[in-house]
């Protein structure tokens, strides 16, 4: 989609136009309004505690100064695609990798590559969350002790969860996945009733297929971030090496073309 990362001044800050502002402040007043009622309350402050706004892009910086005061993790700006191993690295440190650029109007609904909005608007706001912090700090660690041989399980781990989990609160099933909340489509989709809702299990998880080119035919569904974070507890390298074992679950979508 030609899109290209933008690069910090001497000061760390990133220079977004009045028109990248502009798309900003659509796209989270948009889902700011779509999430009510359908998000975790743990996102909710997140947003709230991060001082996230429609106003203009957030700078980067002032993310992580945030969250390190909050939770003590942070973000780093990085291009968008950056290899497994230093994915990992910042995971495990606290950081979560950043990408720097945002989508054009034309891409308001999709785009394929993670821009800043998804950064910032999705993964960020669970962030504040010290328990979460905790099972991503964990999830890193646990993900470059394995190596390379256990990286595509591991994603799926992180896919099923950060990007597109689901939560038991109250109020009912309620979304905390970054893929989730920051794309109009797939909340549309997460709360319509037609997706199929599973109680979070790891070796499931590990032996379900995805792809990421279509809604999620099915969510995972957690009963609280501790809950992930105790999931890692166990021997997860054993673990994948019996989801390996046993193969793949039926996948639940059509082969990509």
């Amino acid at each position: 989609m030609s899109y290209e990362s933008k690069l910090p001044d001497a000061q760390g800050r990133y220079a977004y136009s009045a028109e990248e502002d502009a798309v900003w402040g659509e796209l989270f007043a948009r889902q700011m309004d779509a999430l009510q009622g359908h998000v975790a309350p743990e996102y909710l402050a997140g947003v709230r505690a991060l001082g996230l706004t429609a106003d203009k892009v957030p700078q980067i910086a002032d993310v992580d100064a945030a969250l390190a005061r909050i939770s003590g993790a942070g973000v780093e700006g990085v291009p968008a695609i950056i290899p497994p191993s230093q994915f990992f690295a910042l995971l495990a440190q606290r950081k979560f990798p950043v990408a720097t650029f945002l989508r054009r109007r034309e891409h308001m609904d999709y785009i394929e590559e993670p821009d800043i909005f998804h950064e910032v608007f999705g993964h960020c706001p669970p962030l504040t969350d010290p328990a979460y912090c905790d099972f991503v700090e964990r999830f890193g660690k646990t993900a470059l002790a394995l190596g390379k041989g256990y990286s595509w399980r591991m994603f799926r781990l992180f896919w099923f969860t950060v990007e597109f989990g689901m939560m038991r609160s109250e109020g009912g099933l309620r979304a905390f996945g970054a893929g989730i909340v920051s794309s109009p489509s797939e909340l549309a989709h997460a709360v319509s009733g037609r997706a199929e809702m599973l109680d979070f299990d790891l070796m499931e998880v590990f032996r379900t297929p995805y792809r990421i080119d279509i809604v999620q035919p099915c969510y995972f569904v957690i009963e609280s971030f501790d809950q992930l974070v105790a999931a890692l507890d166990a021997d997860v390298g054993a673990m994948i090496d019996e989801a390996k074992r046993l193969g793949d679950l039926p996948a639940r979508f059509d082969a990509a073309a």
